[in-house]
């Protein structure tokens, strides 16, 4: 018997959709990073997408690089450094995503220490206002960066739709290679990376509008749910389930669609509001709001309705389902990017690899 609640990980639809990216990418003489925050590291899926032909497996958490340190694969840290943390960055990661010079400054001291050589990407701000220097800044910066032993400038870097929802085009996409021509004309030096954001970038090289000199893409969602970030759209010949919840039922009863007597808050503060749909026939579900956001699941009997949660229940509409439910029974779920994220991360949800046909 299976554990529930459970996270089944379907490491062949990963590798498939790992190929279908790479495959895309090459054509665009385009390196993949795999990026494996979404599932946690867990080993086992991120040697999947190395066998699926990405070229970096990259992570914003370095606790989730020590995990992969049996992996030969060069490894990228995506969230900027902590310099709290320059130890172990230097230590696990091959690549950092920097923009501050006093981090930088501190990761070569760092792996002067270990004789490392710690390769970096400056990541500049097209718009997007998240990490990255100014574009004007970007000569100054690199002018200090090269100064710096036990570091070397692999190359530079932007990340776009993440925090301001800035989408990436050719405009933009070609200021970042126009600033690695000037670079290379100003320091005498060729970068080998340029990397021009994550999964939202894929739409504009369906439409073979991604500047040339565009060689990288941090791939995560596209690769563990085949969907493009730009617009939320399906990759063509990718699967969107390769990761599904599955969790029990633990109570069936008819009851009424309205609470009974004067409604206050619930336990997070809100107050909530009910249809009346009369009685309905409601499941519980032992997987709550401490574990997933439940507008974040969608049911795969698409008779089921999620009504709400609280923190270790999920209450459901089975009423017009055509499967007769009994107690003890599995309800399972397609994942948005966001539950799977939460999901991953709970120690109460059990991570199942399986392998369909």
């Amino acid at each position: 018997m299976f554990i529930c609640p459970r996270i089944e990980i379907d490491i062949n639809k990963v590798k498939h959709n790992t190929k279908v990216l790479v495959d895309l990418c090459k054509k665009h003489h385009i390196d993949i990073a795999g990026v494996t925050k979404v599932f946690c590291a867990i080993p086992k899926v991120a040697n999947t997408m190395v066998e699926g032909g990405v070229k970096y497996l990259a992570d914003s958490r370095i606790e989730n690089l020590v995990k992969l340190a049996e992996l030969n694969i060069p490894k990228l840290l995506l969230r900027l450094p902590m310099i709290s943390q320059v130890h172990e960055v230097v230590k696990y990661a091959d690549i950092s995503l920097n923009s501050e010079l006093s981090t930088i400054e501190e990761l070569s001291k760092e792996a002067i220490k270990l004789n490392k050589v710690h390769e970096i990407i400056l990541m500049v701000d097209l718009g997007d206002l998240r990490e990255g220097v100014w574009v004007d800044d970007v000569n100054s910066i690199v002018k200090e960066i090269l100064k710096l032993k036990g570091i070397k400038l692999k190359g530079i870097g932007t990340n776009l739709t993440c925090y301001g929802g800035v989408l990436p085009n050719k405009e933009n996409l070609g200021q970042l290679a126009g600033i690695a021509d000037e670079i290379k004309n100003e320091f005498n030096i060729e970068l080998d990376i340029i990397s021009g954001g994550n999964s939202s970038s894929l739409y504009i090289i369906e439409k073979n509008e991604i500047p040339d000199k565009i060689n990288n893409l941090r791939l995560g969602e596209s690769i563990v749910l085949g969907r493009e970030t730009a617009y939320g759209n399906s990759i063509e010949n990718t699967y969107q389930d390769a990761f599904k919840l599955a969790a029990e039922i633990i109570e069936l009863k008819v009851k009424p669609s309205i609470p009974i007597g004067e409604i206050g808050m619930d336990a997070f503060g809100n107050k909530p509001t009910f249809e009346d749909k009369g009685n309905r026939k409601r499941a519980i579900l032992a997987v709550g709001r401490q574990d997933v956001n439940p507008d974040n699941l969608i049911p795969i009997n698409e008779k089921i309705e999620i009504i709400g949660a609280s923190s270790d229940h999920l209450i459901i509409d089975v009423t017009d389902s055509e499967k007769e439910y009994k107690v003890g029974d599995e309800i399972k779920f397609n994942l948005e990017y966001g539950a799977l994220l939460q999901l991953t991360t709970s120690e109460y949800i059990h991570k199942q690899i399986i392998n369909s046909n």
